[in-house]
């Protein structure tokens, strides 16, 4: 007779295996490849992932009707700021139909990363994206090591954890 808490266990055993699997990887190296994502910036400059590579790149996806996203633009900002000199890129894709709702919330603004404008939904649909804001590191080699999901002012030092992970990793 087989004990009935055995199927149990092994689908415990398997979830656990598939969490530990994601924090290995995510830790070696490992994690997904970054889509191919080719956008225009503010003054039309087409600007590639794969152009970046050999940087640690933040990719924010984002909108202007989005309380969290506009609470994160600056964040992400200061971010830029402080490792820029170390080899990082933000990448703000702005998701709005209309550019101009988007150029609106930018202006006055001083800001220096760089924004990318997709109003046809490129990015969201290539990353599977689930929610606004969404934002997603990847590591010198173009793979995404983490992603997430919202926005508060608690998740910058993780941000900087991580993106000092990354950085400190070789090409």
């Amino acid at each position: 007779m087989m004990n009935s808490t055995l199927p149990w266990r092994l689908c415990a055993a398997a979830v656990l295996a598939a969490v530990l699997s994601t924090i290995v990887n995510a830790a070696s190296g490992n994690a997904r490849p970054a889509p191919s994502v080719s956008l225009p910036d503010r003054s039309g400059t087409v600007i590639t992932l794969q152009s970046l590579h050999g940087r640690v790149v933040l990719l924010d996806i984002w909108a202007s009707w989005c309380p969290p996203c506009r609470t994160a633009f600056p964040a992400y900002d200061a971010l830029y700021r402080e490792y820029r000199e170390q080899g990082f890129d933000v990448l703000a894709v702005n998701v709005d139909e209309k550019r101009s709702a988007a150029e609106e919330f930018l202006k006055g603004r001083d800001f220096q990363m760089k924004v990318l404008f997709d109003p046809k939904g490129t990015a969201p649909e290539v990353f599977r994206l689930r929610g606004m804001p969404t934002s997603y590191l990847m590591d010198k080699r173009g793979a995404i090591r983490f992603s997430h999901e919202g926005f508060t002012d608690k998740l910058v030092p993780q941000y900087r954890r991580e993106i000092e992970q990354l950085l400190a990793e070789a090409p």
